[in-house]
């Protein structure tokens, strides 16, 4: 899956998840895309830009988003607001406890997966790394798969 931000012609900001690039342009070209504020149909991908924090000692760490090209958006300043910050925080905490009795598979992951869905060995919590066709296979199998919201380094990676 793929995260795009994308905006309205009238400045309404929102997310959309597709399952490849290809996939939001083909949405876009028949029209699939549109605002849930306002309705408007005339949607695009949003200027995205990631939260680099400056250094301690060089004072604002204010970022600052043009739009490019003829997109009429408003420019956005500054740092994410705190709930999303505390969000995020959560997120990342709770997805570290539940590794913490999960065992990292590699790149076996999908042999694991289905070895124990189909009973084949104990089933346990795993974590590791599958393509994206290995996940959609998994999941038109019928196993309960989920990507993980933050990189995990495997332990071989860690100093």
């Amino acid at each position: 899956m793929i995260v795009f931000d994308l905006s309205c012609s009238e400045g309404h900001r929102f997310e959309g998840w597709f399952g490849s690039s290809s996939d939001y342009d083909s949405q876009r070209e028949r029209g699939l895309l549109i605002c849930p504020e306002c309705g408007c149909a005339e949607v695009g991908k949003a200027p995205m830009a990631p939260a680099v924090s400056a250094k301690s000692n060089r004072g604002d760490a204010s970022r600052t988003v043009e739009p490019s090209g003829d997109e009429k958006r408003p420019m956005v300043r500054g740092e994410l607001p705190v709930e999303v910050k505390q969000a995020l925080e959560a997120l990342a905490i709770a997805q570290a406890k539940a590794l913490e009795k999960s065992t990292w598979v590699g790149d076996k992951f999908a042999d694991k997966a289905r070895s124990m869905h189909y009973g084949e060995t104990d089933e346990a919590p795993i974590h590791g790394k599958a393509t994206k066709d290995e996940a959609e296979e998994m999941v038109a199998e019928g196993i309960t798969v989920a990507p993980l919201l933050f990189p995990v380094a495997p332990p071989d990676e860690l100093n």
